[in-house]
């Protein structure tokens, strides 16, 4: 290769018959090559030492990546202490016109005790659930009932009553559920309200569901005797 970019000879091995200087070793005959086929060659031969001086492919400069795809929903401390507690981490997710929606959430249990208007008080916000912020993921622009709630992540919390149920949706996502200060409550972006429906049978383990149902989603929470159902779909107000 050397000679080659020096003098535009190459020393091809003899087509004919062999006439051996040694038992190892071919006689050459030097050929002179034009300048466009010398780099022709040059550049053939480079190309072949450099595979063959490469032990591993290139990593490809791209990677494959769903956007469509939700996040993984966000703990505080250790994923790996979330068997040790009483009120277990969930979630739940549907599509809506190919689109994810996405709700992580815990799931405290009634245990015997009155939860409406006690442990869930009427009047006043509610964590909705226990430990973490329950969040919503969205990669698409929604409407949640009347309320407009553009793409991406955020924390829920309720205005429980005995007769509907208001859902607030909050900007400030990664947060414990407790306190929901007014530091918090300045983040708030707008509120859906819902009718109460009553079941016939009692729900132990507090549940939020992404039911889809046609066109739309339905938000469903239930918890003792009580279903709230907050319907989701595309679009802009």
């Amino acid at each position: 290769v050397i000679r080659l970019l020096l003098t535009g000879e190459w020393w091809p091995t003899h087509s004919g018959p062999l006439d051996l200087v040694s038992s190892h070793q071919p006689v050459l005959t030097p050929m002179t090559l034009s300048t466009s086929a010398t780099m022709a060659a040059v550049g053939l031969i480079t190309a072949a030492m450099l595979v063959g001086f490469s032990s591993t492919p290139a990593p490809s400069s791209s990677t494959s990546q769903d956007l469509n795809d939700p996040p993984t929903c966000w703990v505080r401390g250790d994923r790996a202490d979330l068997e040790l507690r009483i009120s277990p981490f969930d979630s739940t997710s549907t599509t809506l016109d190919g689109h994810t929606l996405k709700v992580c959430y815990s799931r405290p249990r009634a245990l015997g005790r009155p939860i409406m208007g006690r442990l869930v008080p009427f009047g006043s916000p509610w964590r909705l659930g226990a430990n973490e912020a329950t969040i919503l993921h969205t990669p698409v622009s929604i409407m949640l009932g009347d309320l407009h709630v553009s793409a991406g992540s955020y924390s829920l919390h309720a205005m429980p009553d005995s007769a509907e149920w208001g859902l607030t949706v909050n900007g400030n996502v990664q947060r414990w559920g407790v306190p929901i200060s007014p530091e918090v409550l300045e983040a708030d972006l707008g509120f859906a309200v819902a009718p109460v429906e009553r079941l016939a049978e009692p729900v132990e383990l507090f549940t939020i569901r992404l039911e889809r149902n046609d066109s739309k989603v339905d938000l469903v929470i239930e918890w003792e005797l009580t279903r709230i159902r907050f319907p989701i779909r595309l679009g802009m107000p």
